[in-house]
């Protein structure tokens, strides 16, 4: 009974394994074009919290790829908690620079009255993050479970930190062509900032 409950354990971890890496994959994908498009459409607009929902996407490219290689390793490999505590490191230090780059840039942008244009770019982005985000942070912890990763439960929590975000992007960026309220928008990225500086410092020092 032992022999053959061993083998049916490894098959799933397999397959939830070979789910995550699709999801992994997805996720690159995905907020490859989301960084592309919201750091351009932020820069013309001159959005501080727009690069920084970029620079976020950018982050998670970087998660996904640390990722993708952790579960590169099967599950008995004694390597795989090395990596994993690699991963965690590297997506902890994005988002503890991520949370600097947005504090210096919204407090200049607020003492210099550097007013952002309207972004209807923005907003449609904003949108869609916020129908996808939530389904692959569920995906993302189902997996994780299923192959006891804390790197991976990490970066679920990372996907699921993308919806806050965009739900404060919307916010600072309806304010703002609706309203006039251009404070909106950096007072917006430093709404983010301890939320970014929590999830970084989470998970440096996380110990799996």
């Amino acid at each position: 009974m032992y022999s053959s409950a061993v083998p049916t354990l490894v098959k799933r971890q397999r397959r939830a394994i070979s789910r995550g890496r699709k999801l992994e994959y997805f996720t690159i994908a995905w907020n490859s074009i989301e960084a592309l498009v919201a750091v351009v459409a932020g820069a013309l607009a001159g959005s501080v919290s727009m690069i920084g929902f970029g620079a976020d996407s950018l982050i998670e490219v970087v998660s996904g790829s640390a990722l993708l290689w952790r579960m590169a390793v099967v599950q008995e490999n004694p390597k795989r908690k090395r990596r994993e505590r690699i991963a965690l490191k590297i997506v902890s230090f994005c988002f503890i620079a991520l949370a600097l780059y947005l504090s210096f840039e919204s407090i200049a942008t607020l003492v210099h009255k550097r007013k952002p244009e309207s972004s209807l770019i923005g907003i449609v982005l904003a949108c869609v993050s916020l129908i996808i985000m939530p389904f692959l942070s569920h995906l993302k912890r189902k997996v994780a479970k299923q192959i006891d990763s804390a790197a991976m439960h990490a970066d679920a929590r990372q996907t699921q930190f993308s919806l806050y975000l965009s739900i404060i992007l919307l916010a600072g960026l309806a304010a703002n062509a609706t309203l006039g309220w251009w404070w909106a928008d950096p007072l917006c990225a430093l709404a983010m900032v301890p939320l970014i500086a929590k999830e970084g410092f989470d998970n440096l020092m996380a110990k799996n």
